[in-house]
């Protein structure tokens, strides 16, 4: 280990990852927990959640661009040595965010039920989901901020503010989570509202530590109609590529669905625990965006070529280790998340499952994160698609023939941890294989 920091690569890519593994995994350590405690509602409330979870992470996760294509922008022109202009495209990013918004809550709002029957659920499950996501649309502005605020301070090459942020929040998050659902009796609708008041928490000091950057370099906090202009132009392949993982996630939870009220409860713990595999891995998708960003901005392509080289060895190392532990921990974890025997029984083989593919992922999220930074989002978007495509039939055919029981819920997972993430692997392989990507200037 001693030899590997010695190498500047390594310590650039780890004094940036590893804040930023502490700030991503803050959030599924978040709804691990949100998830256990609803989880011990009953059967009816953790479907729920999984419903309303599936939706609202869609919607969130397709404004991911927010930072996904802040960080690389803020990076490139400080790589040229523009800091001004640097921070002045994160404020840009930042108003985006909140228009976006503002609208989207007001829109998620009015659709929360129709959205939420659109799963098909029982009719005791359909309402816990409505409950839960018409309250969570309250936060939805926040959300996004947090989005914007963070790919500014990421393409400032900084990943502590965002962890110190992360941890802080969610540790409200939870004590405010804890206190309304089960001291004040509000059930689920308690956990909703946790969370809103934690995400606003955040929000306000994201807002301090933006303009305190703002008035170091000079940079106005008014919003620019070119800036966001462009911000938006480059959100918007980025959005496709986004829109084709979230349609992914939601075809894996419909399918779910049609397995069964025990098998949907248990998909939703297997995927948070893939989504904590995922968030952790995404540390280095985080350091690969930053670096890359500023390495072309600075038009030093070896730098480029040794950060992906790098991070994807470290991305399939850290992928094999917490692969291990997941399957080391997969017949005892059931007990964490839910009180109901018949769906504890159905959870072991998935999360075996996740783990067995937690190496595959490590590959993908860098190599994703490294495009990203590249600002090769069409490349991603139109592959996305691709992906897609391939995963349509496995999950079809995992929902028609599985059998609804742990078998079942195993041949789902395996469709989306295996064969979803190996169609990426070949795709982003491909690409980075190649020179097409890096274009070198403060812009792409």
């Amino acid at each position: 280990m001693s030899t590997i920091l010695r190498r500047p690569v390594d310590r650039e890519i780890l004094r940036l990852a590893v804040p930023a593994l502490g700030a991503l995994v803050a959030e599924p350590i978040f709804l691990l927990a949100d998830s256990a405690m609803v989880g011990h509602l009953g059967v009816e409330p953790l479907a729920g959640l999984g419903i309303a979870s599936a939706v609202l992470q869609t919607i969130v996760g397709l404004m991911v661009f927010l930072a996904y294509s802040t960080t690389p922008a803020v990076a490139r022109r400080l790589g040229a040595g523009d800091e001004r202009g640097a921070v002045a495209a994160g404020v840009d990013g930042c108003w985006l965010a909140l228009a976006l918004g503002v609208v989207l809550a007001i829109a998620g709002w009015a659709a929360s039920p129709f959205l939420v029957s659109l799963f098909g659920a029982s009719a005791g499950v359909t309402e816990q989901a409505s409950v839960y996501l018409s309250l969570s649309m309250l936060g939805l502005p926040a959300m996004l901020l947090v989005y914007a605020a963070t790919g500014l301070l990421r393409g400032l090459q900084d990943t502590r503010t965002p962890l110190a942020v992360a941890v802080a929040g969610f540790a409200v998050n939870i004590v405010l989570n804890y206190l309304f659902i089960y001291v004040a009796g509000l059930g689920i609708a308690g956990s909703a509202l946790g969370t809103v008041a934690a995400q606003w928490g955040m929000v306000l000091v994201y807002v301090v530590i933006v303009a305190r950057h703002a008035r170091r370099v000079g940079a106005p906090l008014l919003p620019h109609h070119a800036g966001i202009g462009r911000t938006a132009r480059a959100g918007g392949w980025l959005l496709l590529r986004t829109a084709s993982l979230r349609a992914a996630m939601l075809l894996a939870v419909f399918a779910a669905t049609q397995l069964g009220p025990d098998e949907l409860a248990a998909f939703q713990v297997t995927m948070t625990v893939f989504a904590t595999l995922a968030f952790a891995l995404d540390a280095l998708a985080i350091a690969a965006q930053a670096l890359i960003g500023k390495g072309l901005g600075s038009g030093d392509l070896g730098t480029v070529r040794a950060v992906l080289r790098r991070c994807i060895q470290w991305g399939i190392g850290a992928g094999a280790v917490l692969g291990v532990v997941t399957i080391a921990l997969s017949p005892f974890a059931a007990g964490l998340f839910t009180s109901d025997a018949s769906v504890a029984a159905l959870l072991p083989l998935s999360l075996a499952i996740v783990g067995l593919g937690a190496p595959l992922g490590g590959y993908v999220f860098v190599l994703d994160g490294v495009l990203i930074g590249a600002g090769d989002a069409r490349y991603l978007a139109l592959t996305g698609l691709v992906n897609v495509a391939v995963f349509v039939p496995l999950a079809a055919a995992a929902a028609t023939w599985g059998g609804q029981d742990a078998a079942g819920l195993a041949a789902l997972t395996a469709a989306f941890a295996l064969g979803y993430l190996g169609a990426r692997a070949l795709t982003l392989g491909l690409r980075a294989r190649g020179t097409v990507w890096m274009r070198a200037g403060a812009t792409v």
